[in-house]
């Protein structure tokens, strides 16, 4: 049987600011044995212009992306969001343009976040990772409410060795971060961010997990103003442990 073969799609936030997470993307798809591409000449998803209006820009970037990604086996996003931005909207962006909608839902077929990879089309839970500490993990809103995806992540992060994993009471909570949401209405997006630290810091965990740059980024900042000794991680960068 022949390697199966990903098209990393690397986020904007993780290329701009967490490129260790497409990195350990790579180590751990390579690990099972998973041939991995990467074409630098991938841009946005188009979810920052389609979330704040801007559909006939947001449908521009898409037509590159369904283009770049035509001949991919399978395309891995180390993020709930962009996967939620192919998968849902995209046919929803072309609606109206047959040949494109079919295309986009060809690609919709194809394209994973990186946690559902894992479980759902390589059917591994154990990528052989080690990290001895008290984590509590994060469902980032387009994970779990656009994919329905809330157990991959933790399948992963329970066979990890030496790891104790704990829930967070309202584990379902926003964070607040909703991407231009949390620039354009930081009156709430603070304290919403604020009340999952405060949930995260409840469980004395070492470590908040997420699946998603852009909750981390913002709980980062949160977490660092307020000088905690709690720490933020990418569920891929765990999973790189051994």
């Amino acid at each position: 049987m022949s390697k199966p073969r990903v098209a990393l799609f690397i986020t904007c936030l993780a290329d701009q600011f967490f490129p260790q997470v497409g990195e350990c993307v790579v180590k751990v798809l390579k690990r099972l044995d998973v041939e991995v591409t990467f074409n630098p000449e991938q841009t946005c998803c188009g979810q920052p212009a389609f979330n704040t209006g801007f559909r006939d820009e947001a449908r521009s970037v898409a037509r590159r992306v369904i283009d770049m990604y035509d001949k991919a086996d399978y395309v891995v996003a180390p993020s709930g969001s962009c996967s939620s931005m192919v998968r849902a909207f995209y046919p929803e962006l072309f609606a109206d343009e047959p040949e494109l909608l079919k295309k986009a839902q060809d690609l919709q077929k194809r394209f994973f976040e990186f946690s559902e990879f894992l479980v759902k089309v390589l059917k591994v839970d154990d990528v052989g990772a080690r990290f001895p500490h008290r984590v509590t993990y994060h469902d980032s809103c387009h994970l779990l409410r656009e994919l329905g995806v809330s157990e991959p992540p933790r399948q992963l992060l329970r066979k990890v060795q030496g790891i104790e994993l704990v829930e967070m009471d309202d584990y379902k909570l926003c964070c607040g971060f909703g991407g231009t949401f949390s620039i354009k209405f930081p009156e709430v997006s603070v304290p919403m961010g604020q009340d999952k630290i405060r949930a995260a810091t409840e469980t004395q965990a070492e470590y908040l997990v997420a699946a998603d740059g852009g909750c981390l980024m913002h709980l980062n900042g949160l977490i660092h103003r307020q000088g905690l000794a709690l720490k933020t991680m990418h569920l891929a960068e765990i999973l790189a442990e051994v």
